[in-house]
């Protein structure tokens, strides 16, 4: 045996080296060799070959030669990569994925981080545990699944009315679905071709009024973000820019992702956008009053960015001295009439000062800045941009101001700008009064109950708020909105429902679907009757998880190649438009 097929066979029966296949996992021997683990030490002891490869004698002292082993395990011919590795373990590590030794390059190291997480939410009050209710798979396994998709529901809306179309001409696009799906379906069209990303992601804290699924535990949110950040750099531009809004929660983490994803020499700013006065029972917190978010700026090629400087111009500037009731009546009792108090307060805010200020890196947070959190504003005040969901604000929402300096200053007119954690459609918002193209996708039932009916305002010309004035917008353009196309999410759907007794049905139903099963799982125990007893007995989170790992990811929607199939009943002009937007 060589040095590899030795070691394996010394390590297999120390119960803490294995996954939960009972299989060796690479990164809890790496962790025990890390930590001097007894029992991985007595197991490298016993055997002379392990014992002189890594262990030196100093002076009659064995010493463990932790980096030599690290390198071995590390190798490609001992053991495959493991893809669930530890499950709770976050660390850096270099790009041979050891512990730091000779190299510069860093990068997050934490639990599938190899894999494919689908991330299904499409209701707000699904609060979901994540590991059971998204899918992991291996990248070397995915197949079908990041392949085109079909659209649906292919409408698009001008001068007031939908229409259908069949030819897709460059349109606004608005996307409903699962926006890793989607973004792979945009690649075919739109690799290189967007000039701005801006995204709001998840911010993966514990706040339930947030409306996307937040609760994420940490490296299953690592997962989800970069996976679709792997896809987002391939749609950007070389002379393109992202923008991530984040808190204080993923903020680190996100900023080594993002380096490793974009490389480090395309970080550009940390951006911090103070989002206003806060008062009430956040101010009561027993620490400093948290009071910011952070957006990551990044380019797609430093050398090449086509960024554009922002000033702040006089007519702009946050007021020092607001023209309010009681400050013109204290200027009253000192003898001061109405217009001379505002002629002095137009001098103090406006004349007094220059004629523009440059744009820093810091937002809302000096006298010139004025860039309050709608949310923040909506506490005290109805503001139009807040848009209502369940008859309460949107929480989480940032102003139309805040994407209008961040389109201004990385495209112009007729640029493509993306947005795939689309939320109340903020950024399609700005960038149609602004004359830019966008693309938008959400997956949450809202898109139906609050973006489609906010652009189509924007079109016909009554929305008054946000940046309408400042934009010059008046009305007009238009925009297509349409779906993925289902096949086998109705099950993650019946799944997430179920009852107890409604998830042996279920079970049944899969297993008598050939176009359902994963047939990686192992479905034919699952049909004899030993196995549906068993399945019977499981506790209902055991019964969700195994259904979620039956049902074949790569079906979840129908990938554009099944487009002719007639089970899909396809109109013409939807097959048309598929066809032309996949330049068949």
């Amino acid at each position: 045996m060589n040095i590899f097929e030795i070691l394996e066979h010394s390590l297999e029966g120390n119960n803490h080296l294995l996954d939960e296949n009972g299989k060796l996992n690479k990164e809890a021997i790496k962790t025990a060799s890390i930590q001097l683990d007894s029992a991985l030490m007595s197991s490298l002891i016993s055997n002379e070959d392990l014992k002189l490869r890594f262990f030196k004698d100093v002076n009659g002292v064995l010493v463990f030669d932790r980096n030599e082993f690290i390198w071995v395990i590390s190798n490609k011919e001992f053991l495959p990569d493991s893809y669930t590795m530890y499950k709770n373990r976050i660390g850096l590590t270099d790009s041979n994925d050891s512990f730091i030794k000779n190299k510069n390059d860093v990068f997050l190291s934490f639990p599938f981080k190899d894999c494919f997480l689908v991330g299904d939410q499409k209701e707000d009050n699904e609060k979901r545990s994540e590991i059971f209710f998204n899918t992991r798979i291996k990248k070397d396994e995915i197949d079908t699944l990041t392949s085109p998709k079909c659209f649906t529901s292919i409408k698009k809306y001008e001068k007031g009315v939908y229409n259908e179309v069949e030819e897709y001409r460059g349109e606004n696009l608005l996307i409903k679905g699962n926006n890793i799906f989607a973004l792979y379906s945009l690649l075919p069209r739109f690799r290189g071709k967007v000039k701005l990303i801006f995204l709001d992601p998840p911010y993966n804290t514990e706040n339930d009024t947030f409306q996307y699924n937040d609760n994420f535990n940490h490296s299953s949110w690592l997962t989800f973000m970069k996976n679709r950040l792997e896809i987002a750099r391939e749609l950007l531009s070389e002379d393109g820019s992202i923008y991530l809004t984040i808190d204080y929660n993923e903020v680190h983490y996100l900023k080594v992702l993002m380096d490793e994803v974009f490389g480090r020499e395309n970080f550009q700013r940390e951006i911090i956008w103070r989002m206003g006065f806060i008062s009430g029972y956040k101010t009561m917190v027993k620490n400093f009053v948290r009071n910011h978010d952070t957006i990551l700026f990044y380019s797609k090629n430093p050398k090449l960015l086509d960024f554009k400087k922002i000033y702040i111009e006089n007519k702009d500037f946050k007021e020092i001295l607001k023209p309010t009731r009681e400050l013109i009546r204290e200027f009253g009792k000192r003898g001061i009439d109405e217009d001379t108090c505002l002629d002095l307060l137009q001098y103090i805010n406006y004349d007094s000062r220059g004629e523009r200020y440059a744009l820093e890196d810091t937002w809302n947070s000096n006298k010139w800045d004025d860039l309050e959190s709608i949310a923040i504003e909506s506490s005290t005040s109805r503001v139009g941009e807040t848009v209502i969901v369940d008859d309460r604000n949107f929480k989480g929402q940032k102003p139309e101001k805040l994407l209008k300096r961040i389109i201004e200053s990385a495209t112009d007119e007729e640029d493509i700008v993306l947005d795939f954690f689309l939320g109340s459609g903020t950024t399609a918002a700005a960038a149609h009064k602004l004359r830019r193209k966008y693309i938008g996708i959400e997956q949450m039932s809202y898109f139906d109950t609050s973006v489609l009916p906010r652009l189509e305002k924007i079109v016909d010309g009554e929305d008054k708020d946000g940046i309408t004035e400042s934009s010059g917008w008046d009305k007009g353009g238009s925009f297509i909105a349409m779906e993925l196309k289902d096949n086998n999410y109705k099950y993650l759907d019946m799944i997430n429902d179920a009852s107890d007794e409604k998830c042996i049905k279920i079970l049944s139903e899969i297993l008598n679907d050939p176009f359902a099963i994963n047939y990686k799982c192992d479905a034919f125990k699952a049909k004899s009757k030993e196995g549906m007893d068993e399945f019977k007995k499981l506790p209902i989170i055991e019964k969700k998880r195994i259904l979620f790992e039956l049902v074949d990811v790569n079906t979840l929607y129908v990938n554009y190649s099944e487009i002719e199939d007639n089970r899909f009943n396809f109109t013409d002009t939807e097959k048309n438009f598929n066809k032309s937007f996949y330049k068949e």
